[in-house]
């Protein structure tokens, strides 16, 4: 491969824009899954040491096609759709907090 041909590479050392079902068998699986790259929010802010959590191991990197889930499995909305139906109770019990200002 040349110099001009070479693709940017990204983390967990798969090309850019690499999505999960390409390097994965996937089953039903959101778009936000497919595309790792859409998760943002994971800049490297160095901390000392001492004090960084195990955490940050864990949950400071961003996340790539070999970290997502590949089957996705929803809850059922069926006991909320329920609800829907007849409405959610009332709340007519006494109130008994202090009034506070607003100005």
């Amino acid at each position: 491969m040349s110099a001009d041909q070479q693709t940017e590479v990204g983390p967990g050392g798969v090309p850019k824009g690499s999505k999960t079902s390409e390097y994965y068998r996937t089953f039903d699986i959101p778009d936000r899954f497919e595309n790792p790259e859409w998760f943002e929010g994971y800049q490297q802010k160095q901390i000392h040491p001492l004090y960084r959590p195990t955490s940050k191991d864990y949950g400071g990197n961003q996340p790539n096609v070999h970290t997502m889930p590949t089957h996705f499995h929803g809850k059922s909305q069926k006991f909320t759709n329920h609800l829907g139906v007849c409405g959610m109770p009332r709340n007519r019990s006494l109130n008994t907090n202090k009034d506070t200002s607003r100005v």
